[in-house]
């Protein structure tokens, strides 16, 4: 298959699944079948695009012209090709994980989960393989539309809530922000297309550039970064499988990726650094990385806890592109596959224990590890991914970034990095010692393993390996991705 033929097949076989879960909604096993087959197919698609590219740069594939210099159009660079493996081949694990988990917590409307579940890997596909900033704002917005049934999902006052902070703030910041930002390239430059060293070296100077990257900083609110980042705890109400996938992986990542293109292919590199445009943007991103941390101390409630470390992780990517400097840009890309196998893992965790024991809150899970201990082991490995120890693949992200504020020179920045290690220990760990090292009268010590269904617990156990594997091949992901900074 020709690249251009997989990347529309990449977006189109999602949507298949779309009609499928339709048609055959009251037929759960043939549904989730196909849809398992959707997501096999995607992922195929994508190797085959890496097959056929490598690291390489393609030429887009333009579908339509709005206006000139105003393309739908689409083509493959190393970042895009990076998200759309990770997002697609996390689709399969989390697929599975779903079918376990909505059965077996007696969830409603599974054909309507899954519907709006394989329309959002369809823009996160879009997303992945834009050629210009035009394009990636349709499907940014349209994953914003279709994972709002997600969050809102339950249907509980306590969803629609949630879903509505959750759809305000991120309409909200891509309307009011982004788009601002958008129309500006546009008309300083005539053009929106991903530039290699960017686009607006030469039409836009002094405090100017600061400006325009702030519309684009806030405008990403899938970013997370503080003060927009309430959206992200608000959608924790959403089924477990939603927070695995979209909210570790897909939309979370979309807005970081997003967030790197900007940098890499608008502004550029050099740009950044010469004008200091991004210096601030780096103090915010470090304040974002520790606050959203003691926040997440605090939190009792595990997906909460969670939410609030996937805020502060984030902030990595954006403090790896606001650095200015090859070795952030490196960092802030590899933290993408890293931390996303990494918190689907916990989140993947977190609904198992929710499935076999229906407790939510940390305080609640003295004992549990000796029941559950494929979970709570695959719990810890993940954890120490996300805070960075080998031989897990969370710690070369980290390392990359740290070698990109010894670079600049920001020693506080490396102050900030370790720290956040520490406060990641400090949110993350109590869960494996209370599980696995405190009593409960609830738990005999020699009852028998009380594990959720197979498909529940299988998935994160994966991911935790590939937390493990992907240490190992953090060379390979380094090297995948040096196109983007090379001269």
């Amino acid at each position: 298959m020709d690249t251009n033929t997989a990347i529309l097949a990449s977006m189109i076989t999602p949507l298949l699944a779309v009609v499928t879960n339709i048609i055959w909604r009251d037929k759960p096993n043939l549904r989730d079948g196909a849809t398992l087959v959707a997501a096999v197919v995607t992922f195929l698609c994508v190797l085959n695009i890496l097959m056929n590219e490598g690291n390489g740069t393609t030429e887009p594939m333009v579908l339509f012209s709005v206006m000139p210099g105003l393309d739908l159009a689409f083509n493959v660079e190393p970042l895009g090709l990076l998200f759309a493996i990770v997002a697609s081949g996390l689709w399969i694990i989390t697929h599975l994980y779903g079918i376990g988990y909505m059965r077996g917590n007696n969830e409603e409307h599974h054909a309507r989960f899954f519907m709006y579940f394989c329309f959002a890997i369809s823009t996160v596909m879009g997303i992945a393989f834009s050629a210009n900033m035009f394009t990636l704002f349709l499907f940014y917005e349209a994953l914003t539309l279709s994972t709002y049934p997600l969050v809102s999902h339950k249907g509980t006052p306590e969803a629609i809530a949630g879903a509505r902070t959750y759809l305000g703030i991120l309409i909200g910041t891509s309307i009011g922000l982004q788009l601002v930002a958008v129309i500006w390239t546009y008309t300083i430059t005539g053009t929106l297309d991903f530039t290699k060293g960017g686009i607006l070296e030469g039409h836009i100077a002094g405090p100017m550039v600061a400006v325009l990257l702030g519309l684009y900083a806030f405008g990403i609110g899938k970013a997370a970064l503080m003060p927009f980042h309430r959206w992200l705890p608000a959608a924790m109400v959403a089924p477990t499988p939603v927070s695995a996938l979209l909210h570790a992986v897909a939309v979370v990542k979309a807005g970081v990726f997003t967030m790197l293109k900007v940098g890499v292919y608008i502004f550029g590199i050099d740009f950044l650094a010469e004008s200091g445009a991004s210096e601030w943007l780096m103090w915010l991103a470090a304040f974002t990385i520790i606050a959203a941390s003691v926040v997440a101390m605090t939190k009792d409630n595990l997906k909460a806890r969670l939410a609030y470390s996937t805020i502060s992780q984030l902030s990595y990517i954006t403090l790896g592109m606001a650095l200015a400097t090859s070795m952030g840009v490196l960092g802030g890309g590899m933290q993408i596959a890293m931390h996303a196998m990494g918190k689907i893992t916990l989140f993947m965790c977190a609904g198992s224990i929710y499935v076999a024991t229906h407790k939510t809150e940390i305080s609640q899970m003295q004992g549990l590890g000796r029941i559950m201990p494929i979970t709570f082991i695959a719990f810890l490995i993940g954890a120490l991914s996300i805070i960075g120890l080998p031989p897990m693949g969370g710690s070369w992200s980290k390392w990359l970034l740290i070698m990109g504020a010894a670079n600049t020179g920001h020693w506080i920045i490396i102050g900030v990095l370790m720290v956040s290690s520490l406060l990641n220990v400090a949110y993350l760990l109590p869960l494996v010692g209370r599980g696995f090292f405190l009593s409960s009268p609830e738990i005999a010590k020699d009852a028998p393993m009380a594990e959720a269904g197979m498909l529940i617990w299988l998935p994160p156990a994966l991911t935790a390996l590939g937390c493990i594997v992907l240490f190992f091949f953090a060379g390979t992901i380094e090297a995948f991705l040096a196109p983007l900074v090379a001269k």
